[in-house]
């Protein structure tokens, strides 16, 4: 990244790539708006290296100068660790019993240094050398990195356990926290809205929470009218719609727009 105010374009690119899909977004720092914002799904029958091609013909605008690239790799292949317990020496045994390691995976970790916790995950290679020859250098990180350092942001001063899940078409994101404390996070494959109500009932009487009292909130690709929505106020008391705040409001664009693209807007 250049700094020299001369050379500045105030534009920065944040990219949120993901075995199902690729959605980028491009912000003008300077005036706080979105210049442009795109959803690419991907075929599950083609190499992702050539829908990444797909993505950058059917998108010249990728090829830009920015003053600042951010690649999110959107994969649950990561662990949450105490900094006291984390060496950087052995990633990998951190994620043995949550996913499959092997000797030639690359890991990675983002450090989360508020909260005293370290991510550590395995990002998508093929993904970086990609982006690499087309976009030179960029910052990287896990998605599920940004999105347990704002909600637990989100919980300051709240004396009470908040349930936060994030939708995606395919998984959800469970997100657990207590006055900036993590008590869980996990994530789970589901495929119809009785799977995503088994597992969100599932992780709530794991940790002893009453449905018919604690607060469930939800985010990411969600609305009321949503079937997922509706099953899950059937059995769910005090389950609402997140109401995102904070910097992910600061761009030009509606509470819907925020709530769906959380992690892509606080990159």
């Amino acid at each position: 990244m250049n700094d020299a105010i001369t050379t500045k374009n105030y534009r920065k690119l944040s990219l949120q790539i993901g075995p199902g899909g690729m959605s980028f977004c491009i912000f003008d720092t300077l005036n706080w708006e979105i210049v442009s914002l795109k959803h690419n799904s991907f075929s599950k029958h083609l190499p992702l290296e050539d829908e990444l091609w797909r993505v950058f013909v059917e998108h010249p605008e990728l090829k830009n100068d920015y003053d600042e690239v951010m690649v999110l790799h959107d994969n649950s292949f990561n662990a949450f660790v105490p900094n006291v317990l984390f060496d950087e020496n052995y990633p990998g045994s951190y994620l043995q019993y949550n996913t499959r390691v092997f000797e030639a995976d690359f890991f990675a970790w983002d450090i989360l240094p508020v909260y005293a916790m370290t991510n550590v995950y395995v990002p998508l290679i093929n993904v970086n050398n990609f982006l690499l020859e087309r976009l030179g250098s960029f910052e990287y990180k896990n998605t599920n990195s940004i999105l347990v350092e704002k909600l637990l942001d989100a919980s300051v001063n709240i004396d009470e356990k908040l349930v936060y899940a994030h939708i995606q078409a395919s998984h959800f994101e469970i997100v657990v926290t207590h006055n900036q404390k993590l008590l869980l996070f996990n994530s789970f494959e589901y495929s119809t809205p009785e799977d995503f109500l088994y597992y969100l009932l599932f992780t709530m009487e794991q940790l002893n929470l009453n449905p018919e009292t604690a607060k469930i909130l939800l985010l990411g690709a969600i609305t009321e009218t949503d079937p997922r929505f509706k099953i899950a106020y059937n059995y769910i008391r005090n389950i609402s719609i997140y109401e995102p705040e904070g910097p992910v409001l600061k761009w030009n664009a509606d509470r819907q727009e925020a709530l769906h693209n959380f992690i892509l807007f606080n990159s």
